[in-house]
């Protein structure tokens, strides 16, 4: 542009604002990272927080404990486990050898992500994974329920111990189905949390069932 070449700048004129950059004080827990622990520790860490989630599953209460630091580990465990004690048995049926281990891990994985999806629709607050989370610990109660009803079984499979099955499984039931609904209470919207309790209850209701029509080869 002509004329410009003309202008000059003063040497004088204040440069307004901040230019420094502030240097604090840094703790050493900010320069601390978890890729320079040792493997020991950060195993240690992880199995404490799984049996964190644990206990807040066998004392139900409204909690974001579940929340906060989601992991899909422990239901994983608890999944793995229900299936391999359901398997091999004779579950409402004569014809084959009861619920195989893929039936089972499906049947868990795919009706808790159903609920998942179902919850989002309706307007849940909380994450995918988060939801998966706590549909999978509060599988604890029945997994635990299943442990039981196999001691039961090694008696004998009579009228006395399908009524001792009846009441663990029917009280394992309740368990889950409350502490999940505990923890996923305030995540959906007040006129909306009947349609999410309800397919919580059938998710738990078909795992329950397999669980009491079990019976060994």
């Amino acid at each position: 542009f002509p004329g410009l070449a003309d202008v000059s700048i003063s040497q004088d004129i204040p440069v307004e604002g901040e230019i420094t950059v502030p240097v604090g004080s840094h703790s050493p827990d900010e320069d601390y990272s978890t890729l320079d622990e040792p493997v020991k520790d950060t195993i240690m860490r992880d199995l404490k927080a799984v049996g964190k989630k644990f206990v807040h599953v066998m004392y139900p209460r409204k909690s974001s404990a579940l929340l906060r630091d989601w992991d899909l580990w422990g239901p994983l465990v608890l999944c793995v486990s229900l299936a391999l004690m359901l398997q091999g048995g004779s579950a409402d049926s004569k014809d084959d050898g009861g619920p195989q281990f893929a039936e089972v891990f499906v049947i868990i994985w795919f009706g808790a992500v159903v609920i998942t999806l179902n919850s989002k629709l309706l307007g849940g607050t909380i994450s995918f994974f988060q939801s998966l989370c706590v549909l999978g610990y509060c599988v604890m109660p029945l997994t635990v329920g299943m442990l039981v009803c196999r001691l039961v079984l090694l008696a004998g499979a009579g009228t006395v111990s399908f009524i001792i099955r009846l009441i663990v499984v029917g009280a394992m039931f309740a368990w889950s189905t409350l502490a999940s609904t505990a923890f996923l209470a305030d995540s959906q919207p007040p006129n909306r949390k009947a349609l999410v309790v309800y397919p919580i209850f059938l998710f738990y209701f078909v795992i329950s069932w397999m669980i009491l029509t079990f019976t060994p080869q």
